[in-house]
């Protein structure tokens, strides 16, 4: 009995102990929980909540309306427009930074001199203000005085109106969006190539993987599974978010041409002041959110192999 008692001693310490530790941990987490209680989680709801009434700001009345918001949704055009924009911009912006990042970072960790240099010029753009860059785009997509369209009537080609064209504005959008991503792939595959092991580089070139295309193939593109799966969802997520561009440069015109979802709901709950309808809008745009990461992971988390 006394070494049956002394057994049950150190596993009764060693439960009292976890329980101890996860105490601990739980009140080290409880302010970061409280925020996001506060700011993400309640918001959520209120946001579902509003979706369901006809809410406007500055009326002190307010009537549920069930599923009218959502209804109406798949008849205004405006709204259908703004999401078909959104969807040509992230199938145009999110895989070519995706490309372009990799292809940065690999000619930056190839290259032996200026290092530092390059990660910065290529980083500055994600640090940059696009409202303050907002007057060097406008001046370099200017029809008549902007410098892309000088160099095109070089070759005898003439420019059109960028950002003041339906049939163009987006496309101009899309390469501004670009130009903001790239450097911020870049830095995460950057960081992703250096975590691969040397040895695994030297293994293949014995193994008969002689140049370096063979060698990417085999060792760098299989051990940026991790990474690039990350930088595929961030990079979609930050497509489908894109505002700022839009708002400085274009305003959602010309006739609607360049006006995306986030645009469309800000419209909406600042301007017109239809907080309901507008929280509507955003709760089929956090649902495309959800349903956007969760396929991705499931399609992509397959193909990923992990250290």
């Amino acid at each position: 009995m006394a070494s049956i008692a002394a057994t049950s001693l150190p596993i009764q310490t060693a439960a009292a102990r976890e329980r101890s530790e996860a105490r601990t941990a739980l009140l080290f987490a409880l302010p970061a929980i409280i925020l996001i209680v506060l700011f993400i989680i309640v918001p959520i709801i209120a946001v579902v909540v509003l979706g369901f009434t006809d809410f406007q700001l500055g009326d002190k009345s307010l009537r549920f309306v069930a599923f009218e918001n959502y209804a109406h949704l798949l008849k205004d055009r405006a709204f259908i427009k703004s999401l078909w924009n959104t969807a040509t911009y992230t199938a145009i912006v999110a895989p070519v930074s995706i490309v372009l990042g990799l292809g940065v970072a690999l000619l930056i960790e190839s290259e032996g001199i200026g290092r530092s240099f390059f990660r910065t010029a290529y980083f500055l753009p994600v640090a940059s203000l696009i409202v303050a860059m907002a007057t060097v785009w406008q001046y370099l997509f200017h029809p008549t005085i902007g410098p892309i369209n000088a160099l095109l009537g070089e070759i005898g080609v003439r420019g059109p109106n960028w950002l003041g064209s339906s049939a163009t504005a987006l496309y101009s959008l899309s390469i501004i969006g670009v130009w903001q991503s790239v450097g911020f792939n870049m830095v995460l595959f950057l960081a992703g190539l250096t975590a691969i092991p040397r040895e695994l580089y030297a293994a293949a070139e014995v193994d008969g993987a002689k140049s370096s295309f063979d060698r990417f193939l085999l060792v760098t593109w299989p051990m940026l599974g991790p990474t690039t799966l990350f930088v595929t969802t961030i990079s979609i997520i930050n497509a489908v978010k894109v505002f700022d561009t839009v708002k400085a440069l274009t305003d959602g015109g010309p006739n609607h041409a360049s006006e995306v979802l986030l645009f469309t709901i800000y419209q909406e709950g600042f301007v017109y002041l239809r907080v309901g309808y507008a929280s509507a809008m955003t709760t089929v745009f956090l649902a495309i959110l959800v349903a956007l990461t969760f396929l991705q992971y499931r399609v992509q988390d397959r193909q990923v192999h992990y250290t």
